[in-house]
C-alpha cells in the first residue's frame, strides 16, 4: 500500500486516490514540517519554531510535539508510513517520489540535465503538473509562509524555462494564448515580456511585438523607475531590425559577423594600377595578407582602401573590422592598440561581462575569434607599427593599413607589402575633377581647368574641395574660381604649415573665405574641439549658437567638403582640415569651457539615470551658453556614452591642461556607471588616476577621499588588489581627517570588498561591520540594504549562520521593497549558501534557483557562474553527483564563454574529482 503526499496545494495524504484524514490545521503543518525533511531528523526546537513560530507556544510545547507524533502515527502507521524517534528529533520515512514537492524538484533536475529539448520540456511539464494550488493551502506559520514564497517563485522560474525550452522548438502559437495571458498578471516580469514579444513576432505579429515592448517600458518607468534590462532591450532592437534568426525554430548559437567598412567612396576614379597591385597582394588564402598604404595627407589612402575593400566583400563573408587610430589627429593622442583591440571585441559581439580584464589576455581573445574566418581587418590612419602590431591576427586574414609614414618594420618583421600612393597624374586628376563637375564643363575651359588642377597638385583631397567650391556655384565660369584661388595662393606661404599642407592651405583658405562668417566662425571653432567628432548639441555649446543655425552651418561646411557627417548628426574633419581650422580660430577660453561643460553635465545626466541612487555629486551649473541634454531612459543614455566615450577621455585632458580641475575628476564620475557595466577596469584606472591628481589641485578633501575610491576599485578590477588598499585606505584616512562619514562608510563598504577578494572574510567583516553602522545612522536605506547583505555573507563564510541569516533576511526584505534586483539575487544567494551549510539542502537548491531566475533576468551571467558552482556542491550533498556534474559543466560552460580560465580550471577539478 503506497501513500502519496500533497504539499503543492492542500496538505494531505492518499492511499489509491481516497484521502486520509489528517486532522486540525496544527496537524497538517507538523506534518508538511517532516515532509519537507522527508527522510531527514527534525528536532523538537525546529519544530515548534515552524509550527508556532509568532503564536503562542503550547505551556508544554515539548509535549505537545509528542501528541502531534502519536495523532500522526495513528492515521499513518496503519497506511505503512513511519515515523521514528530518533535521539536529537523525529524522522518520516518516505519515498521522495511520494511526496509531490520532492518529485517536483527531481522532475525538474532531470529536466534541466536531459540534454534534449523534447525530453526536457515533457519532464518540465510533468513537474508542473503536480502543482495543485499554493503550497501548504490553509496553514499561516512564518516558516510556511517563507517557504511558500520560495516555492512559488521556484514555479514561476521553471514555467519560464518551460517557455524558452518551447519557443525553441518553434511551438510560438500554440504558447501565445497562455503567455498573453500570463504576461498580463505579470506585467513587471521582463523575461516573460521577452518571451511574448517572441511569439507574437513568430506568429506574424510584430507590431504587437513593438507595442508590448513599449507597455512594458513605461510600466517599468512609473512603478520602478527604471528602464528594461540589456536582454529585453536587445529584443527589441532585433525585432526592429527584423533579425532572421529569431524565427529559426532552434535558437541558433551565431557568430557576430561586424560590417564596419565606412562608406563606398562616391566618385572614386584612378587608381587602376594601385588597386592591381591591392589584388594580387591578396592571392594567398593561406597566409596573413597585409598591405601597408603610404602617402602624404590628402593622398586618398582611405578613399583607395575603402573602394578596393567594397570590390572584394565577397572574400570576407566572415566580416570587415575597421578602426580609425587617429594616428595624426591635431587634437590628441592615437588611439591605443588596447583601445582599438576593446572596440574590436564589442563589434564581435564579446559581452562586456566576457572581456578579460587584462590586456594581453583580451588581445589573445580578439585573434582566437578571428581564427579561421575569412575577414577584412582595416587599419586606418596608423601612427607606426608599434601601434599596428597587436592588431594583427593570428592566422590568415588580410589587413589594410594607412597611414604617412612608411611602415618599414611592418615589411621587414611581419612580410607586409607596401603600397606608397604618389600624386594622381595628370590624367587620373582630370578624370577626378570631371566626375565631380562634368566634362562639358572643363572642356569649355581647359587652360583654367589645368591651372586649378595645378594648384591641387594631384591631391584628391585637394580637388574635392575645389571642386565642393565649384559645384556650389555651377553657373560661373571656372575662371572666376581660378581668379579667387590665385590671389589666395599668393598670400600664403604654403611650407609654413609642414610639407602636409603643401598646396592645401591655399585651398583651404579659398575655400573658407567663401563661407558665410558665422559658418566660418564655426569652421575655427570647430578646430578647437576635443576629441575625434562632434555632435551637434555640442557643437552648439562649443559656439553658443542655438542648434538650428548650428546646423544650417554644418550643413555649408558639409557641402564645401570641410566636413563630413558620418553619422546622422556627428561631424568629423579629416585631420589636415582640422589643422587648418585650429590655425584660423583664436585662443577662446570661454569656447573652451562651454563645450567641457557640456560634456561634463552631459554625462553626469547619463550617469544618473544609469544610478539614480549613487553617491551624490554637486557640479555647479554650465557656463553660459552651454546647453547640456538629458536623457529618458537607460537606452539613450548608455548610447550616449558609449558614442561620446573617446570625446569624454579628450575632454578630461583638455581640462586638465585648462586649470578645469573639478571638471577633470567630475568626468571619471559620470563614467563610474558605464565602466563598471563594461567591465572597463584599464580606463576606469587611466580616467581615475588623472581624477586624484585633479582633485589634489582643488584642496577639497571630500573629493581627493572620493577620487581615491574610484581609483582603488577600478584597480581592485585588474586584480590589483595591494595598490587598490592602499588607495583606499588613503581614502579612508581623509575621510576620518575631514570628518566625512558618508566617505567613511563608502570606504569600509570598498574595502572589506577588496578583502573578500583576498579571501580574508575576517578582515572583511571588520569592515563591512562598521559600513553598516554608518549607512544606518545616516539613513542611506539602499546602502544600509548592501551592508546587511555584505555582513550576512561574511559571517556565513565565518560559520556564524544565525546571524547572517537574520542580517541576510532584513538586506532582502529591503531589497524588494526598494525594487533593488540586483541586491535581491545576491541576497537570495547568499540565503541559499546559509541553507546549505545548515543541513537545509531542498530549501538551498530552491534559493539558488530563484538567485538564478534573476540573475538571468538582469542579464548579469557572469554572477551566474558562482552560483552554479553553488548548487553543484549542494547536489553533491545529496548525493546527487550526476546533478552536480550537470551544473558544474553549465557554470564551466559560462567560464569558457566568458574567457575565464581560472575560474574554468577550478571547476574541471570538481568535474574530475566527482
Amino acid at each position: 500500500m503506497t501513500v502519496r503526499f500533497r504539499l503543492l496545494g492542500d496538505v494531505e495524504a492518499r492511499v489509491h486516490g481516497s484521502p486520509i484524514a489528517i486532522g486540525y490545521a496544527q496537524l497538517r503543518a507538523v506534518l508538511a514540517v517532516l515532509l519537507v525533511e522527508a527522510n531527514q531528523v527534525v528536532s523538537v526546537d525546529q519544530l515548534v519554531d515552524r509550527v508556532w513560530s509568532d503564536r503562542p507556544l503550547p505551556r508544554k510545547p515539548r509535549a505537545a510535539v509528542q501528541h502531534s507524533m502519536t495523532m500522526l502515527r495513528g492515521v499513518l502507521t496503519p497506511a505503512g508510513v513511519t515515523i521514528t524517534r530518533r535521539s536529537t528529533g523525529y524522522q518520516l520515512t518516505v519515498d521522495p517520489d511520494n511526496v509531490d514537492l520532492h518529485r517536483f524538484r527531481r522532475l525538474v533536475e532531470d529536466g534541466r540535465a536531459a540534454g534534449e529539448d523534447g525530453r526536457s520540456a515533457a519532464l518540465l511539464e510533468e513537474a508542473l503538473r503536480l502543482w495543485g494550488g499554493e503550497p501548504f493551502a490553509g496553514l499561516d506559520t512564518a516558516w510556511l509562509d517563507s517557504l511558500r514564497a520560495t516555492l512559488i517563485g521556484h514555479r514561476h522560474a521553471v514555467r519560464l524555462e518551460l517557455v524558452d525550452i518551447q519557443l525553441r522548438l518553434g511551438l510560438h502559437a500554440a504558447l501565445l494564448p497562455d503567455l498573453s495571458s500570463w504576461a498580463a498578471g505579470n506585467p513587471l516580469d521582463e523575461r516573460l515580456a521577452g518571451q511574448l514579444m517572441l511569439a507574437l513576432y513568430n506568429c506574424g505579429r510584430p507590431a504587437d511585438a513593438l507595442e508590448h515592448y513599449q507597455e512594458v517600458r513605461k510600466r517599468l518607468a512609473e512603478e520602478l523607475g527604471t528602464d528594461p534590462s540589456p536582454p529585453l532591450r536587445q529584443l527589441h532592437e532585433r525585432i526592429l531590425a527584423t533579425d532572421p534568426a529569431l524565427t529559426a525554430l532552434v535558437r541558433p548559437h551565431t557568430t557576430v559577423v561586424p560590417h564596419q567598412l565606412p562608406a563606398r567612396p562616391r566618385q572614386f576614379t584612378g587608381r587602376s594600377s594601385e588597386l592591381a597591385d591591392l589584388d594580387t597582394a591578396l592571392g594567398d588564402d593561406d597566409a596573413v595578407v597585409i598591405s601597408a598604404i603610404g602617402g602624404l595627407g590628402g593622398m586618398g589612402k582611405t578613399w583607395l582602401a575603402a573602394q578596393w575593400a567594397h570590390q572584394h566583400l565577397d572574400r570576407f563573408p566572415d566580416g570587415q573590422l575597421y578602426v580609425n587610430l587617429r594616428g595624426f589627429d591635431p587634437g590628441g593622442q592615437p588611439m591605443s592598440a588596447a583601445t582599438a583591440v576593446r572596440g574590436f571585441l564589442d563589434a564581435l559581439g564579446v559581452a562586456p561581462s566576457a572581456v578579460p580584464v587584462d590586456a594581453d589576455a583580451q588581445a589573445g581573445l580578439y585573434r582566437s575569434l578571428v581564427a579561421g574566418r575569412k575577414m577584412l581587418i582595416f587599419l586606418d590612419n596608423a601612427a607606426d607599427t608599434a601601434q599596428v602590431v597587436p592588431l594583427l591576427p593570428g592566422g590568415p586574414a588580410c589587413v589594410l593599413v594607412t597611414s604617412r609614414r612608411q611602415l618599414t618594420g611592418l615589411v621587414a618583421a611581419h612580410g607586409a607589402r607596401a603600397l606608397n600612393l604618389d600624386r594622381l597624374s595628370d590624367e587620373e586628376a582630370h578624370r577626378l575633377l570631371a566626375t565631380h563637375l562634368g566634362e562639358d564643363r572643363l572642356a569649355a575651359e581647359p587652360v583654367v581647368a589645368a591651372e586649378l588642377l595645378a594648384c591641387c597638385a594631384g591631391l584628391p583631397l585637394a580637388i574635392s574641395i575645389v571642386a565642393a567650391r565649384a559645384g556650389t556655384h555651377p553657373g560661373f565660369p571656372l575662371s572666376v574660381l581660378a581668379d579667387e584661388l590665385r590671389e589666395q595662393n599668393d598670400l600664403l606661404d604654403a611650407l609654413d604649415a609642414g610639407e602636409d599642407l603643401v598646396s592645401l592651405r591655399a585651398v583651404f583658405s579659398w575655400s573658407c573665405n567663401a563661407l558665410p562668417v558665422e559658418t566660418a566662425t564655426v569652421f575655427g571653432a570647430l578646430g578647437l574641439a576635443p576629441g575625434t567628432d562632434i555632435g551637434l548639441p555640442a557643437a552648439a555649446s562649443l559656439t553658443a549658437l542655438p542648434v538650428a543655425r548650428v546646423r544650417a552651418c554644418l550643413r555649408q561646411l558639409e557641402q564645401a567638403n570641410l566636413v563630413g557627417q558620418h553619422a546622422p548628426g556627428r561631424y568629423r574633419m579629416h585631420d589636415l582640415v582640422r589643422l587648418y581650422a585650429g590655425e584660423r580660430a583664436h585662443h577662446d577660453p570661454a569656447a573652451l569651457r562651454r563645450v567641457v561643460d557640456f560634456y561634463v553635465h552631459t554625462a553626469f545626466a547619463a550617469e544618473r539615470v544609469l544610478d539614480p541612487l549613487g553617491e551624490p555629486l554637486a557640479i555647479g551649473v554650465p557656463a553660459p551658453g552651454c546647453v547640456p541634454i538629458g536623457f529618458e531612459n537607460e537606452t539613450a543614455a548608455t548610447e550616449w556614452l558609449t558614442a561620446e566615450f573617446p570625446n569624454l577621455l579628450a575632454v578630461q585632458e583638455l581640462a586638465a591642461g585648462q586649470g578645469l580641475h573639478d571638471q577633470v575628476w567630475h568626468v571619471g564620475w559620470t563614467l563610474n556607471t558605464y565602466f563598471r557595466r563594461r567591465g572597463d577596469y584599464h580606463d576606469a584606472v587611466v580616467v581615475w588616476r588623472a581624477g586624484v591628481a585633479a582633485a589634489d589641485h582643488t584642496g577639497d578633501r571630500a573629493a581627493q577621499a572620493q577620487a581615491r575610491r574610484h581609483l582603488g576599485d577600478a584597480c581592485s578590477g585588474l586584480g590589483r588588489q595591494s595598490e587598490a588598499l592602499r588607495h583606499l585606505g588613503d581614502a579612508l584616512r581623509i575621510s576620518e581627517q575631514a570628518g566625512d562619514l558618508p566617505g567613511q562608510a563608502h570606504a569600509h563598504h570598498l574595502i572589506a570588498s577588496i578583502w573578500e577578494d583576498l579571501d580574508d572574510d575576517r578582515r572583511a567583516l571588520e569592515h563591512a561591520t562598521p559600513a553598516l553602522r554608518l549607512f544606518q545612522d545616516l539613513g542611506m536605506t539602499v546602502w544600509e540594504a548592501w551592508g546587511y547583505t555584505q555582513v550576512g555573507w561574511h559571517q556565513a563564510r565565518l560559520g556564524l549562520y544565525d546571524q547572517a541569516r537574520a542580517h541576510c533576511e532584513a538586506a532582502l526584505v529591503m531589497a524588494r521593497r526598494h525594487g533593488e534586483r540586483e541586491l535581491e539575487a545576491t541576497t537570495v544567494d547568499s540565503l541559499g549558501y546559509i541553507a546549505h551549510h545548515t543541513g537545509h539542502h531542498a530549501e538551498a537548491l530552491d534559493l539558488y534557483e530563484l538567485a538564478l531566475g534573476l540573475l538571468h533576468d538582469l542579464g548579469y551571467d557572469h554572477h551566474e557562474v558562482a552560483t552554479l558552482e553553488r548548487v553543484g556542491h549542494t547536489h553533491h550533498a545529496l548525493g546527487h553527483h550526476d546533478r552536480a556534474a550537470a551544473a558544474w559543466r553549465q557554470a564551466l560552460d559560462l567560464c569558457e564563454a566568458q574567457h575565464r580560465a581560472e575560474d574554468a580550471g577550478r571547476i574541471r577539478q570538481l568535474l574530475a574529482r566527482g
